[in-house]
This record gives C-alpha cells, sequence and structure tokens, in this order.
C-alpha cells in the first residue's frame, strides 16, 4: 500500500489515536504523542498541512517498529 500524499498532521495524530496513542505536550508546530501500550513510547509528528513524505514514511516505521507490525499492517490499520 503506498504513503497518503497529502495527510496532514492532525489527520496523522487522530489516526495514531487508534493505536493508543494520545497526544502529552505541543511545542510550536510539533505534536508529541505518547502510547503506553507494549511499553512507553514516544513520536513527535510536526502539525503542518501536508507531510512530507519521508516525514511521515519515519514516524510510520517507528511506530510500525514499536508495535511489531510490518509496514503494509500498520499502513492497512490507519488508512482502511
Amino acid at each position: 500500500m503506498r504513503l497518503p500524499r497529502e495527510l496532514s498532521g492532525t489527520e496523522l495524530v487522530s489516526r495514531l489515536q487508534r493505536l493508543g496513542y494520545a497526544r502529552s505536550r505541543q511545542s510550536g508546530s510539533h505534536i508529541r504523542l505518547t502510547s503506553q501500550l507494549r511499553g512507553e513510547h514516544h513520536v513527535t509528528v510536526p502539525n503542518h498541512d501536508a507531510l512530507r513524505v519521508g516525514t511521515l514514511s519515519a514516524i510510520l516505521a517507528a511506530v510500525a517498529a514499536h508495535h511489531g507490525l510490518s509496514r503494509d499492517e500498520l499502513l492497512h490499520t490507519l488508512f482502511d
């Protein structure tokens, strides 16, 4: 499955909440999310209108690794 091209930071935050992530703080235009599932995990999402593909890919790779999912499994969970 391909990465979405016009995904905003706010949309990604709402989709990551499905996996147990919650806003822990915001500093300027960056939102820090924390998950307590499978141990504590932090991820920072820029609150931009459209995330760059490389930035989105790096965030999703970190989330997939933490949850023990493949990239495609994570994409299906978040975007289907």
